[in-house]
């Protein structure tokens, strides 16, 4: 497989990328920094460089949000953008290598190109997931397509991943591989657990609150924990009554600074539901963002879920309560505390029909996509 590599240098110093992965896998990035002016002029080259080489041969699977300008030159236009350094709900990444796979298959002329504007740990998450997902149909003729995507992935954007996004291929990569049976049950989820308190300013003290979303939606928003400075081994932050979860999940902490009554985020951790096996999960520090490249929190931190299969109670539930230096303030009038920053995130419907495209499943595939949902 002859792999081109060509680099567009754009004005002011800005350049993106445009990799022909395999023959007919191409990536297109644009740097995050890049103006609208420069994007829209690059795009129209890049525009006329596919249609010239790939005439009306080429797919674009848009990772990025929704763009008039892109699918109004490009009307082979799959939108399936979810937010930056973010994973993507898992049911979108089956779509979009489902999406791939019918496209390359219907004809031997046949492009995909990935676009994607800001970090490219997006296309990092499609290419190996489209690598385990070929894996259980590959012919042997594939096989330098595959050594080129796993090469490119491990060389150009696996570095760039988030430890979420690094977990949403591990998922998706277990259920193909028949290794994990998807949980189809909902669970509730009654407490989260800090091991280790960070230090968010010079006296030792910490105030966390949590938000959780379902689906990019927030299903619930913690009070405040106040932490006492001499109060340094856990903290258990309870919701009461236990939240019921199924599905894409992130949870968000956030500090909220009691001099400035600013925030600053804390960790950020996304997980589905159906991965969950047993009933507690734990995320080291190298598991979550923000806390994974912040010096504040412990090397030694941790942060525990602890879910049931229902809302009541946990027996024993008394062992996670908090001492007398921990102080609780439930004024969820705050407009800090219920700021919610994904309320306006495209949720990336496209302008293409996915059921346009004729999705042949093979036997391994089809009982992890009913279970999703298919």
């Amino acid at each position: 497989v002859s792999v081109e590599s060509q680099r567009f240098i754009m004005e002011e110093g800005y350049e993106l990328d445009l990799t022909y992965i395999t023959e007919r896998i191409i990536a297109v990035s644009f740097p995050r920094g890049c103006t609208e002016e420069i994007y829209s002029h690059n795009l129209k080259d890049v525009t006329r460089m596919l249609k010239s080489k790939h005439a009306d041969n080429y797919l674009i699977i848009n990772l990025s949000e929704k763009r008039q300008d892109l699918s109004r030159m490009n009307p082979k236009t799959l939108d399936t953008g979810w937010p930056d350094l973010h994973a993507p709900p898992l049911d979108k990444i089956c779509t979009i290598c489902k999406a791939m796979e019918s496209w390359l298959n219907a004809d031997p002329l046949h492009v995909v190109v990935i676009h994607c504007r800001g970090g490219k740990g997006r296309i990092g998450v499609v290419i190996s997931s489209f690598v385990h997902f070929t894996d259980v149909s590959a012919s042997a003729d594939q096989a330098l397509d595959r050594f080129a995507m796993r090469k490119y992935y491990d060389d150009k954007v696996s570095a760039l991943m988030t430890p979420s996004q690094k977990r949403y291929v591990w998922i998706l990569n277990s259920l193909l591989s028949g290794s994990m049976k998807i949980n189809a049950s909902p669970l509730f989820l009654h407490c989260v657990i800090l091991h280790g308190i960070p230090d968010f300013n010079s006296a030792r003290v910490c105030c966390p609150y949590i938000k959780v979303y379902q689906g990019m939606q927030a299903v619930y928003s913690s009070g405040v924990y106040h932490i006492g400075p001499g109060h340094r081994d856990r903290v258990c932050i309870t919701l009461e009554p236990a939240q019921l979860l199924k599905g894409d999940i992130m949870i968000k902490c956030y500090h909220k600074s009691e001099v400035t009554s600013e925030r600053e985020v804390i960790f950020r951790v996304q997980f589905h539901t159906g991965a969950v096996q047993g009933y507690n999960l734990m995320f080291e520090k190298e598991d979550m963002e923000t806390a994974n490249k912040d010096p504040r929190f412990p090397d030694y931190g941790k942060v525990e879920l602890v879910f049931s299969e229902g809302p009541e109670k946990i027996p024993g539930a008394d062992k996670w309560k908090n001492g007398g230096d921990v102080i609780v303030d439930y004024n969820t009038a705050d407009p800090l505390t219920r700021w919610d920053s994904y309320q306006n995130i495209c949720d990336g419907e496209g302008t293409l029909s996915v059921r346009s495209f004729s999705f042949t499943f093979t036997p391994t595939h089809a009982p992890f996509f009913f279970s999703l949902g298919y």
